[in-house]
């Protein structure tokens, strides 16, 4: 009786440590996503309770950083087939330079509330998949291969939905440097 009982504590406390390890990256991802701090938080908490259901039988994956990151986005994707009535978009958004796009999100870098506003209501005009690509590829800092497997698509796929989405970003900001930004996204 014992036995089954020290396990199931170890098994706890082995995802207990992946989850406050992962959590808070995650989180910023999820937010990256949908654009929306209690969404992001409902996607993590859903990732995290499908990933615990699963955990006895995965917990020793090499790629469980990619497995609970897959959840995620596909947590996500579903969401947004679900619920489009929760994006809001506006008609134009506000002229200002981007010069540290992501700045601030879980890196305790102050690079102006104004800049990450102005990114995410040009990220939330993206499609879904176009969204999770650039947050994969650009947040995530994986490769086109990764991003593919990831969403289980090619990786023909991934460059296309990069390209469509960075050129609506193009659009969406005007004539600010979205090249430059690339490298800070």
């Amino acid at each position: 009786m014992g036995g089954h009982a020290g396990r199931g504590h170890a098994r706890d406390s082995a995802f207990r440590e992946f989850y406050v390890a992962r959590v808070s990256g995650l989180r910023a991802t999820a937010y990256l996503l949908c654009g929306d701090w209690h969404l992001a938080e409902d996607l993590v908490q859903a990732a995290f309770t499908k990933l615990y259901l699963a955990w006895q039988r995965v917990q020793a994956y090499e790629h469980l950083d990619q497995y609970v990151r897959r959840i995620l986005v596909r947590t996500f994707l579903s969401e947004r087939r679900r619920a489009s009535r929760r994006e809001h978009p506006v008609d134009q958004v506000p002229d200002a330079g981007l010069s540290g796009w992501m700045g601030g999100l879980d890196t305790g870098a102050d690079r102006g509330a104004e800049e990450r506003l102005i990114l995410l209501a040009a990220l939330a005009v993206l499609p879904p998949r176009q969204r999770a690509v650039l947050v994969l590829r650009f947040w995530e800092d994986l490769s086109v291969g990764q991003t593919a497997e990831l969403l289980r698509v090619s990786t023909g796929s991934v460059k296309t939905h990069t390209s469509r989405g960075l050129a609506t970003l193009r659009v969406h900001l005007g004539d600010l440097n979205v090249l430059a930004a690339e490298a800070a996204l």
